[in-house]
Protein backbone atom coordinates (compact mmCIF):
# COMPACT_ATOMS: atom_id res chain seq x y z
CA UNK A 1 0.00 0.00 0.00
CA UNK A 2 1.02 3.33 -0.57
CA UNK A 3 3.58 5.36 2.46
CA UNK A 4 1.13 7.74 4.34
CA UNK A 5 2.86 11.01 4.81
CA UNK A 6 1.05 11.29 8.82
CA UNK A 7 0.17 8.59 10.82
CA UNK A 8 -3.47 7.86 10.85
CA UNK A 9 -5.69 9.23 13.10
CA UNK A 10 -6.85 7.82 16.56
CA UNK A 11 -9.79 5.82 16.67
CA UNK A 12 -12.91 7.88 18.44
CA UNK A 13 -12.74 5.26 21.52
CA UNK A 14 -9.19 5.13 21.91
CA UNK A 15 -8.40 5.67 25.46
CA UNK A 16 -5.70 8.99 26.59
CA UNK A 17 -4.95 8.78 29.54
CA UNK A 18 -2.36 5.95 30.06
CA UNK A 19 0.79 7.39 28.43
CA UNK A 20 2.93 6.91 31.34
CA UNK A 21 2.90 3.23 30.46
CA UNK A 22 5.55 3.69 27.76
CA UNK A 23 8.23 5.00 29.90
CA UNK A 24 6.77 3.76 33.61
CA UNK A 25 7.55 1.63 36.00
CA UNK A 26 6.14 -1.58 35.59
CA UNK A 27 7.61 -5.04 35.79
CA UNK A 28 9.31 -5.87 33.06
CA UNK A 29 7.86 -8.58 30.78
CA UNK A 30 9.09 -10.05 27.65
CA UNK A 31 7.36 -8.57 24.20
CA UNK A 32 4.58 -10.38 22.75
CA UNK A 33 2.32 -10.51 20.23
CA UNK A 34 -1.11 -11.96 19.23
CA UNK A 35 -3.42 -12.05 16.42
CA UNK A 36 -6.97 -11.65 16.58
CA UNK A 37 -9.65 -10.95 14.02
CA UNK A 38 -10.43 -12.54 10.97
CA UNK A 39 -7.67 -13.51 8.30
CA UNK A 40 -8.74 -11.29 5.88
CA UNK A 41 -8.81 -8.31 9.01
CA UNK A 42 -6.33 -9.26 11.70
CA UNK A 43 -5.99 -7.64 14.72
CA UNK A 44 -2.13 -7.33 15.98
CA UNK A 45 -2.44 -7.10 19.60
CA UNK A 46 1.05 -6.06 21.21
CA UNK A 47 2.22 -6.14 24.48
CA UNK A 48 5.14 -6.40 26.84
CA UNK A 49 8.34 -4.51 26.94
CA UNK A 50 9.84 -3.50 23.44
CA UNK A 51 13.16 -2.29 24.58
CA UNK A 52 16.64 -3.04 23.22
CA UNK A 53 17.68 -5.26 26.10
CA UNK A 54 15.00 -7.47 25.77
CA UNK A 55 14.75 -8.06 22.19
CA UNK A 56 18.72 -8.47 22.19
CA UNK A 57 17.55 -12.07 24.02
CA UNK A 58 17.75 -14.87 21.29
CA UNK A 59 15.15 -17.15 22.89
CA UNK A 60 12.85 -13.75 23.54
CA UNK A 61 13.46 -12.87 19.82
CA UNK A 62 12.68 -16.18 18.43
CA UNK A 63 9.72 -16.41 19.72
CA UNK A 64 8.22 -12.81 18.60
CA UNK A 65 9.63 -13.42 15.25
CA UNK A 66 7.75 -16.66 15.42
CA UNK A 67 4.33 -15.32 16.82
CA UNK A 68 4.73 -11.67 13.95
CA UNK A 69 4.99 -14.26 11.04
CA UNK A 70 2.66 -17.11 11.37
CA UNK A 71 2.20 -19.47 8.51
CA UNK A 72 -1.22 -18.32 7.38
CA UNK A 73 -0.77 -14.54 7.31
CA UNK A 74 1.79 -11.62 6.76
CA UNK A 75 2.27 -8.98 10.26
CA UNK A 76 2.08 -5.97 8.04
CA UNK A 77 -1.54 -5.68 6.70
CA UNK A 78 -4.56 -4.97 9.18
CA UNK A 79 -4.92 -3.30 12.46
CA UNK A 80 -1.88 -2.58 15.26
CA UNK A 81 -2.96 -2.41 19.28
CA UNK A 82 0.35 -0.83 21.08
CA UNK A 83 -2.03 0.42 24.28
CA UNK A 84 -0.86 -2.97 26.58
CA UNK A 85 3.04 -2.24 25.70
CA UNK A 86 4.80 -1.61 29.08
CA UNK A 87 7.66 0.26 27.51
CA UNK A 88 8.39 0.95 24.11
CA UNK A 89 12.34 2.92 23.29
CA UNK A 90 13.56 3.28 19.76
CA UNK A 91 14.64 0.22 19.08
CA UNK A 92 11.08 -1.51 19.56
CA UNK A 93 10.02 1.02 17.29
CA UNK A 94 12.43 0.25 14.64
CA UNK A 95 11.38 -3.23 14.47
CA UNK A 96 7.51 -2.32 14.42
CA UNK A 97 8.42 0.49 11.64
CA UNK A 98 10.32 -2.37 9.45
CA UNK A 99 7.82 -4.85 9.87
CA UNK A 100 5.07 -2.26 8.55
CA UNK A 101 7.03 -1.98 5.78
CA UNK A 102 8.58 1.29 6.83
CA UNK A 103 4.66 2.65 6.31
CA UNK A 104 1.54 3.25 8.59
CA UNK A 105 -0.83 0.72 9.25
CA UNK A 106 -4.52 0.96 7.58
CA UNK A 107 -5.52 1.43 11.72
CA UNK A 108 -3.36 2.35 14.49
CA UNK A 109 -4.17 2.82 18.28
CA UNK A 110 -1.34 3.83 20.43
CA UNK A 111 -0.54 5.89 23.04
CA UNK A 112 0.84 9.49 23.15
CA UNK A 113 4.40 8.70 24.08
CA UNK A 114 4.11 5.79 22.03
CA UNK A 115 3.28 7.75 18.62
CA UNK A 116 6.01 10.40 19.03
CA UNK A 117 8.52 8.07 19.27
CA UNK A 118 7.32 6.11 15.90
CA UNK A 119 6.91 9.26 14.29
CA UNK A 120 10.47 10.12 15.59
CA UNK A 121 11.73 6.70 13.93
CA UNK A 122 9.62 7.52 10.36
CA UNK A 123 10.71 10.36 9.91
CA UNK A 124 14.76 9.22 10.17
CA UNK A 125 14.04 6.33 8.63
CA UNK A 126 14.56 5.99 4.77
CA UNK A 127 11.78 5.03 2.82
CA UNK A 128 11.58 1.74 1.44
CA UNK A 129 13.52 0.94 -2.19
CA UNK A 130 11.65 1.28 -5.19
CA UNK A 131 13.02 -1.10 -7.60
CA UNK A 132 13.42 0.44 -10.67
CA UNK A 133 11.93 -0.75 -13.88
CA UNK A 134 14.53 -1.57 -16.78
CA UNK A 135 13.21 0.84 -20.20
CA UNK A 136 13.56 -0.97 -23.00
CA UNK A 137 16.15 1.90 -23.78
CA UNK A 138 18.61 0.88 -21.29
CA UNK A 139 20.15 -2.02 -23.59
CA UNK A 140 20.87 0.80 -25.81
CA UNK A 141 22.16 3.40 -22.94
CA UNK A 142 24.38 0.59 -21.72
CA UNK A 143 26.11 0.24 -25.31
CA UNK A 144 26.44 3.29 -25.90
CA UNK A 145 28.29 3.54 -22.53
CA UNK A 146 30.88 0.73 -23.52
CA UNK A 147 31.44 2.35 -26.75
CA UNK A 148 32.30 5.55 -25.12
CA UNK A 149 34.37 3.87 -22.85
CA UNK A 150 35.66 1.84 -25.60
CA UNK A 151 36.82 5.22 -27.33
CA UNK A 152 37.94 6.72 -24.24
CA UNK A 153 40.48 3.89 -23.57
CA UNK A 154 41.26 4.35 -27.54
CA UNK A 155 42.31 8.07 -27.40
CA UNK A 156 44.04 7.51 -24.46
CA UNK A 157 46.08 4.78 -25.54
CA UNK A 158 46.52 6.58 -29.31
CA UNK A 159 48.14 9.55 -26.40
CA UNK A 160 50.35 7.61 -24.95
CA UNK A 161 52.18 6.12 -27.99
CA UNK A 162 52.07 9.48 -29.25
CA UNK A 163 53.92 10.83 -26.25
CA UNK A 164 56.20 7.27 -26.45
CA UNK A 165 57.28 8.54 -30.06
CA UNK A 166 58.59 12.06 -28.90
CA UNK A 167 59.82 10.76 -25.75
CA UNK A 168 62.35 8.16 -28.28
CA UNK A 169 63.17 11.40 -30.38
CA UNK A 170 64.10 12.89 -27.34
CA UNK A 171 66.32 10.19 -25.73
CA UNK A 172 67.86 10.16 -29.51
CA UNK A 173 68.75 13.90 -29.11
CA UNK A 174 69.51 13.61 -25.18
CA UNK A 175 70.79 9.65 -24.29
CA UNK A 176 71.36 10.73 -20.64
CA UNK A 177 68.44 12.03 -19.88
CA UNK A 178 67.33 8.17 -20.00
CA UNK A 179 67.30 6.10 -16.61
CA UNK A 180 69.52 3.55 -17.81
CA UNK A 181 69.48 1.55 -14.73
CA UNK A 182 65.54 1.46 -14.64
CA UNK A 183 65.64 -0.28 -17.78
CA UNK A 184 68.66 -2.87 -16.57
CA UNK A 185 66.37 -3.42 -13.58
CA UNK A 186 63.19 -3.88 -15.75
CA UNK A 187 65.44 -6.19 -18.29
CA UNK A 188 66.44 -8.79 -15.61
CA UNK A 189 63.06 -8.40 -13.89
CA UNK A 190 60.85 -9.17 -17.10
CA UNK A 191 63.22 -11.07 -18.52
CA UNK A 192 65.49 -13.24 -17.08
CA UNK A 193 63.35 -14.13 -14.37
CA UNK A 194 60.98 -15.11 -16.92
CA UNK A 195 63.09 -17.78 -18.74
CA UNK A 196 62.20 -21.10 -16.63
CA UNK A 197 58.50 -20.72 -16.44
CA UNK A 198 59.06 -20.10 -20.66
CA UNK A 199 61.14 -22.98 -21.07
CA UNK A 200 58.36 -24.90 -19.16
CA UNK A 201 55.48 -24.12 -21.20
CA UNK A 202 57.71 -24.37 -24.76
CA UNK A 203 59.20 -27.81 -23.78
CA UNK A 204 55.25 -29.30 -23.04
CA UNK A 205 53.70 -27.63 -25.75
CA UNK A 206 56.31 -29.02 -27.77
CA UNK A 207 55.75 -32.49 -26.85
CA UNK A 208 52.18 -31.88 -26.95
CA UNK A 209 52.30 -30.81 -30.30
CA UNK A 210 54.64 -33.12 -32.04
CA UNK A 211 52.82 -36.10 -30.25
CA UNK A 212 49.52 -35.35 -31.72
CA UNK A 213 51.05 -34.41 -34.98
CA UNK A 214 52.60 -37.99 -35.13
CA UNK A 215 49.59 -39.54 -34.40
CA UNK A 216 47.93 -38.40 -37.57
CA UNK A 217 51.22 -38.38 -39.72
CA UNK A 218 51.55 -42.20 -39.45
CA UNK A 219 47.83 -42.44 -40.74
CA UNK A 220 49.36 -41.22 -43.85
CA UNK A 221 52.84 -42.84 -43.87
CA UNK A 222 54.17 -39.22 -44.09
CA UNK A 223 56.30 -39.12 -40.59
CA UNK A 224 58.82 -37.12 -41.87
CA UNK A 225 56.61 -33.94 -42.65
CA UNK A 226 56.64 -33.77 -38.79
CA UNK A 227 60.00 -31.42 -39.32
CA UNK A 228 58.27 -29.27 -41.53
CA UNK A 229 55.01 -28.70 -39.23
CA UNK A 230 56.25 -28.56 -35.92
CA UNK A 231 59.41 -26.31 -37.37
CA UNK A 232 56.89 -23.71 -38.89
CA UNK A 233 54.73 -23.87 -36.13
CA UNK A 234 56.52 -23.40 -33.33
CA UNK A 235 59.04 -20.86 -34.88
CA UNK A 236 56.37 -18.83 -36.81
CA UNK A 237 53.47 -18.79 -34.47
CA UNK A 238 53.06 -20.79 -31.24
CA UNK A 239 57.12 -19.96 -29.95
CA UNK A 240 56.46 -16.01 -30.20
CA UNK A 241 52.37 -16.06 -29.20
CA UNK A 242 53.43 -18.66 -26.30
CA UNK A 243 56.45 -16.18 -25.47
CA UNK A 244 53.94 -12.83 -25.33
CA UNK A 245 50.70 -14.39 -23.58
CA UNK A 246 53.26 -15.01 -20.60
CA UNK A 247 55.08 -12.35 -20.70
CA UNK A 248 51.44 -10.62 -20.74
CA UNK A 249 50.24 -12.29 -17.75
CA UNK A 250 53.23 -12.08 -15.62
CA UNK A 251 54.84 -8.62 -16.38
CA UNK A 252 52.11 -6.68 -17.84
CA UNK A 253 50.04 -7.28 -15.07
CA UNK A 254 53.13 -6.31 -12.22
CA UNK A 255 53.40 -2.65 -14.37
CA UNK A 256 50.14 -2.35 -13.94
CA UNK A 257 50.30 -3.13 -10.63
CA UNK A 258 53.36 -1.06 -9.90
CA UNK A 259 52.12 2.26 -11.24
CA UNK A 260 48.94 1.72 -9.69
CA UNK A 261 50.62 1.71 -6.56
CA UNK A 262 51.88 4.86 -7.15
CA UNK A 263 49.08 6.20 -7.82
CA UNK A 264 47.07 4.90 -4.66
CA UNK A 265 50.28 6.23 -2.38
CA UNK A 266 50.05 9.71 -4.41
CA UNK A 267 53.79 9.06 -5.63
CA UNK A 268 52.24 10.12 -9.76
CA UNK A 269 51.29 13.62 -8.42
CA UNK A 270 54.11 14.16 -6.26
CA UNK A 271 56.61 13.55 -9.63
CA UNK A 272 54.56 15.91 -11.88
CA UNK A 273 54.68 18.52 -8.95
CA UNK A 274 58.63 17.89 -9.26
CA UNK A 275 58.25 18.27 -13.10
CA UNK A 276 59.64 14.47 -13.52
CA UNK A 277 57.63 13.59 -16.93
CA UNK A 278 55.51 9.81 -16.55
CA UNK A 279 56.14 9.23 -19.55
CA UNK A 280 60.13 9.27 -19.89
CA UNK A 281 60.42 7.97 -16.50
CA UNK A 282 57.87 5.22 -16.22
CA UNK A 283 56.44 4.20 -19.96
CA UNK A 284 59.70 4.79 -21.73
CA UNK A 285 61.61 2.18 -19.84
CA UNK A 286 59.35 -0.20 -19.59
CA UNK A 287 58.55 -0.15 -23.38
CA UNK A 288 62.06 0.01 -24.47
CA UNK A 289 63.33 -2.96 -22.12
CA UNK A 290 60.02 -5.28 -23.18
CA UNK A 291 60.90 -4.47 -26.77
CA UNK A 292 64.80 -5.86 -25.79
CA UNK A 293 63.66 -8.65 -23.66
CA UNK A 294 60.43 -10.53 -26.27
CA UNK A 295 62.91 -11.18 -28.93
CA UNK A 296 64.95 -12.93 -26.91
CA UNK A 297 62.18 -14.42 -24.86
CA UNK A 298 60.72 -15.64 -27.84
CA UNK A 299 63.67 -17.11 -29.41
CA UNK A 300 63.97 -19.04 -25.77
CA UNK A 301 60.64 -20.31 -25.97
CA UNK A 302 61.14 -21.76 -29.39
CA UNK A 303 64.25 -23.75 -28.53
CA UNK A 304 62.46 -25.09 -26.00
CA UNK A 305 59.35 -26.11 -27.53
CA UNK A 306 61.75 -27.71 -30.67
CA UNK A 307 63.50 -29.88 -28.32
CA UNK A 308 60.32 -31.24 -26.81
CA UNK A 309 58.85 -31.83 -30.54
CA UNK A 310 62.53 -33.45 -30.99
CA UNK A 311 61.94 -35.96 -27.94
CA UNK A 312 58.49 -36.78 -28.68
CA UNK A 313 59.20 -37.32 -32.31
CA UNK A 314 62.38 -39.42 -31.73
CA UNK A 315 59.86 -41.56 -29.22
CA UNK A 316 56.59 -42.10 -31.30
CA UNK A 317 58.39 -41.89 -35.08
CA UNK A 318 61.33 -43.07 -34.36
CA UNK A 319 63.15 -39.88 -36.14
CA UNK A 320 66.42 -38.88 -34.89
CA UNK A 321 67.26 -35.80 -33.53
CA UNK A 322 70.18 -35.42 -36.18
CA UNK A 323 67.62 -36.04 -39.26
CA UNK A 324 65.54 -33.71 -37.04
CA UNK A 325 67.77 -30.64 -36.86
CA UNK A 326 69.67 -31.12 -40.10
CA UNK A 327 66.18 -30.88 -42.14
CA UNK A 328 64.92 -28.17 -39.92
CA UNK A 329 66.87 -24.89 -42.07
CA UNK A 330 65.32 -27.12 -45.02
CA UNK A 331 61.77 -27.11 -44.18
CA UNK A 332 61.44 -23.27 -42.26
CA UNK A 333 62.90 -20.33 -43.91
CA UNK A 334 65.35 -18.04 -42.11
CA UNK A 335 63.04 -15.14 -43.43
CA UNK A 336 60.45 -16.85 -40.93
CA UNK A 337 62.14 -16.28 -37.98
CA UNK A 338 63.13 -12.52 -38.46
CA UNK A 339 59.10 -12.31 -39.05
CA UNK A 340 58.93 -13.99 -35.77
CA UNK A 341 61.39 -11.43 -33.96
CA UNK A 342 59.29 -8.26 -35.70
CA UNK A 343 56.67 -9.79 -34.11
CA UNK A 344 57.86 -10.05 -30.70
CA UNK A 345 58.89 -6.54 -30.77
CA UNK A 346 56.10 -5.37 -31.36
CA UNK A 347 54.44 -7.94 -29.00
CA UNK A 348 56.79 -6.42 -26.20
CA UNK A 349 56.03 -2.79 -27.20
CA UNK A 350 51.89 -3.19 -26.48
CA UNK A 351 52.41 -5.00 -23.94
CA UNK A 352 54.14 -2.24 -22.13
CA UNK A 353 52.00 0.33 -23.39
CA UNK A 354 48.75 -1.54 -22.15
CA UNK A 355 50.18 -1.79 -18.76
CA UNK A 356 51.04 1.51 -18.31
CA UNK A 357 47.50 2.60 -19.86
CA UNK A 358 45.91 0.55 -16.88
CA UNK A 359 48.25 1.25 -14.23
CA UNK A 360 47.77 5.26 -14.75
CA UNK A 361 43.63 4.71 -14.87
CA UNK A 362 43.88 3.73 -11.33
CA UNK A 363 41.96 5.65 -9.12
CA UNK A 364 43.38 5.85 -5.64
CA UNK A 365 41.58 2.59 -4.26
CA UNK A 366 42.65 -1.00 -4.12
CA UNK A 367 39.29 -2.19 -5.83
CA UNK A 368 40.22 0.09 -9.29
CA UNK A 369 43.58 -1.50 -8.88
CA UNK A 370 42.50 -5.11 -9.14
CA UNK A 371 40.17 -4.21 -11.61
CA UNK A 372 42.96 -2.47 -13.66
CA UNK A 373 45.50 -4.98 -13.61
CA UNK A 374 42.88 -7.68 -14.21
CA UNK A 375 41.37 -5.62 -17.38
CA UNK A 376 45.54 -5.21 -18.20
CA UNK A 377 46.09 -8.44 -18.66
CA UNK A 378 42.93 -9.81 -20.36
CA UNK A 379 43.78 -6.86 -22.94
CA UNK A 380 47.17 -7.30 -23.52
CA UNK A 381 46.49 -10.90 -24.81
CA UNK A 382 43.67 -9.77 -26.71
CA UNK A 383 45.76 -7.47 -28.48
CA UNK A 384 48.49 -9.68 -28.77
CA UNK A 385 46.22 -12.66 -30.80
CA UNK A 386 44.84 -9.86 -32.88
CA UNK A 387 48.39 -8.12 -34.10
CA UNK A 388 49.08 -12.23 -34.66
CA UNK A 389 46.35 -12.57 -36.89
CA UNK A 390 47.21 -9.47 -38.87
CA UNK A 391 50.74 -10.02 -39.32
CA UNK A 392 49.63 -13.32 -40.30
CA UNK A 393 47.17 -11.84 -43.00
CA UNK A 394 49.64 -9.16 -43.94
CA UNK A 395 52.80 -11.47 -44.52
CA UNK A 396 50.77 -14.56 -45.97
CA UNK A 397 53.24 -15.03 -48.55
CA UNK A 398 56.83 -14.83 -46.21
CA UNK A 399 58.57 -17.34 -45.91
CA UNK A 400 55.98 -19.54 -46.88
Amino acid sequence: MPAATTPPQRPAGEATGTAQKTGGARGSSPPSAAQRGSANAPLWAISGTWVAAELAQPETWTRLMGQLSPPDSQPAPGSWDLRAIDRLDHVGAQLLWNLWGRQWPVQLQAEAKQRAVLEHVAQNTAPPEQVPRTAWTQPIANFGDRVLGLGDHASDMLRLMGQLLLDVVHLLRRPKDMPWRDVSGHLYRIGATALPITALVGFLIGVTLAYLTAQQLQQFGADAFIVNILGLALVRELGPVLAAILIAGRSGSAITAQIGVMRVTEELDAMRVMGIPHGLRLVLPRALALAVVMPLVSVWTTCFALAGGVLASQAVLGITPSYFLNSLPEAVAFSNLVLATGKSVCFGVLIALVGCHFGLRVQPNTESLGQGTTASVVTSITIVLLVDALFAVVFEDVGL
